[in-house]
This record gives C-alpha cells, sequence and structure tokens, in this order.
C-alpha cells in the first residue's frame, strides 16, 4: 500500500540545496513506493512548526508526516515541544527502538535524541534528529517496516483507517 506522506524540515540553516536529510528521506520512501505529498523547510520556531504540521494532520490527503531536526537540546531546538501539544496519542516504543539502534553508532551520545512519535486526527508523526545517520536509522531500520503493510506480526499500515475512531 503506498501512503501519501509530507516531509518537513526544522532548521535555520538548511535549504533546499543543501538538505541532505530531507533528500535521503526523500529518496527512501519513493524507494519504497510511497507518495511525497510535500515537502518544507521550517527555521527552529515552534509556532512555525505547529502551524506547518497542523496544516498537515488536518489534510486528509496526508497520512503520515516525517520531520527532522530541532530535536537537541540547545535554545534553539524545540520541536518535540512544537509537536507533542498536537499529538492524540503517543508511540513511546519508538524514541525507545531508535535510541538503542542508535547506540550502536553514535554510543552515549543518543542519550540526547529527544526523537518521537504519535498520532494525530489520524495522521502518523515522527520527529527525527536532523543527521543523515540518523534519519537513515530511523527509516530502514523503523519507520520503513512499519509503514508497509507485509510487515507481520502488525503495522502502522493496517491501523490507519481505525486511527480515527473515537473512544467508546
Amino acid at each position: 500500500m503506498s501512503l501519501a506522506i509530507a516531509l518537513l524540515t526544522v532548521s535555520d540553516t538548511r535549504t533546499a540545496a543543501d538538505d541532505v536529510s530531507g533528500d535521503a528521506l526523500q529518496t527512501r520512501l519513493e524507494a519504497a513506493g510511497h507518495r511525497l505529498l510535500e515537502r518544507r523547510i521550517v527555521p527552529d520556531d515552534r509556532y512555525r512548526i505547529r502551524a506547518e504540521l497542523s496544516r498537515w494532520i488536518a489534510d486528509p490527503a496526508v497520512q503520515a508526516v516525517i520531520s527532522c531536526g530541532g530535536t537537541g537540546l540547545t535554545g534553539r531546538d524545540g520541536t518535540p515541544e512544537a509537536v507533542a501539544p498536537l499529538l492524540d496519542k503517543t508511540i513511546d516504543g519508538f524514541g525507545e527502538l531508535f535510541r538503542v539502534l542508535s547506540f550502536e553508532s553514535i554510543g552515549t551520545s543518543t542519550l540526547q535524541s529527544r526523537c518521537l512519535a504519535g498520532v494525530a486526527n489520524g495522521t502518523l508523526i515522527f520527529v527525527l534528529p536532523g543527521s543523515r545517520d540518523a534519519v537513515e536509522t530511523a527509516w530502514d531500520r523503523l519507520i520503513q517496516a512499519q509503514l508497509d503493510a507485509s510487515t507481520r506480526p502488525c503495522n502502522l499500515v493496517q491501523l490507519l483507517p481505525r486511527l480515527r475512531e473515537g473512544p467508546r
């Protein structure tokens, strides 16, 4: 099943000409058969991040959003704070598994990663660090399989039709 995905790079310095992490994600999602609906770069500003994500979350055509950048600990890094209030549910295992996998390549520096994932208005949201290694690790070892309907015993694609259900 092909999903419609939006990509967001959060950076004060990247442009379309040098967004290597965004390029890596776009190449991978298209190679997996998914469709890139839109791709944007916004500065490290929680309100600009939130505005772009809110627009995509409200658009029924967007099934997943992947962002990269702004997950560190500096004063300018605010992507998790921008995204967390928008989530209806978090996927805690994503951040936990990402840090385990990341430990293999960057050791204890992975504790600085504040990546996260969740669901907002039936849209899957993935918030990744901005390095190329981080986005490749996240896509290759976690996201790709969960966005593939053939992954067993379960995957996020099979949940998509039910993500907009209300509580009983």
